[in-house]
């Protein structure tokens, strides 16, 4: 699953990776996004424009709007015939943009975290769904992160880990008007050996902790036995 991710990056870093994409004037850098909080995504409707929207897809036909965060990650395996999902896998689609994602290992009752980054130093573009929420002029747009098994470097970890598209094309198709037998053959378990991943310090357990300090690796402990 992802259930934790950070956006640190700058302006000029999306526009060299997505070209001139509008970022707004103020980017928000947020170092432990948390689910039912904002974060950024690049939708269909508007390829060329970085939207800030809720972590937690609250589906169109929902009756309170309210953002549970159930649904912050979708599985591939049948989306299409999911009620929450088989509307956006189909009309509405987006790139989930960060630098990092986190997850953890367990060691007994403890649970170890780890930072998990592209080794080209490119961002991620993690394969999401969106929907929009209306009650009537009052909106709410959200999003899911789709997840896939997981490669050869995070299975480790977890039995599930977030559809990363590290090829252009592919980032291009999944926003464009396809149909949906094409989209699921877009979905996959990413590729072996693109990962690097390290361990950090605990402090991204609590989202009251938000700064660089997260992203700063942390020794490993050996083993005494």
């Amino acid at each position: 699953m992802c259930g934790r991710f950070s956006f640190s990056t700058s302006k000029e870093k999306l526009q060299q990776q997505f070209g001139e994409i509008e970022t707004g004037s103020n980017l928000r850098i947020n170092f432990n996004v948390a689910p039912t909080q904002h974060s950024y995504v690049v939708t269909n409707d508007s390829p060329n424009r970085l939207q800030y929207i809720t972590w937690g897809l609250i589906p169109h036909w929902s009756n309170d709007g309210k953002n549970t965060g159930k649904l912050i990650n979708a599985r591939m395996e049948g989306i299409a015939t999911k009620p929450s999902f088989r509307l956006p896998i189909r009309k509405r689609r987006c790139w989930v943009i960060a630098d990092s994602f986190y997850e953890w290992r367990k060691d007994g009752s403890q649970k170890i975290p780890y930072r998990i980054l592209l080794k080209n130093g490119e961002l991620l573009v993690m394969a999401g769904i969106w929907d929009v929420w209306y009650k009537g002029d009052y909106a709410i747009k959200s999003f899911s992160i789709i997840t896939a098994p997981p490669n050869k470097e995070m299975s480790p970890f977890h039995d599930r880990m977030p559809i990363i598209f590290t090829d252009k094309t592919q980032q291009q198709r999944w926003l464009e008007d396809i149909d949906v037998d094409e989209v699921l053959t877009l979905m996959n378990t990413p590729k072996d050996d693109i990962l690097n991943i390290y361990r950090v310090s605990e402090k991204v357990n609590s989202v009251i902790n938000n700064s660089s300090e997260l992203h700063e690796p942390v020794p490993e402990t050996p083993k005494l036995f």
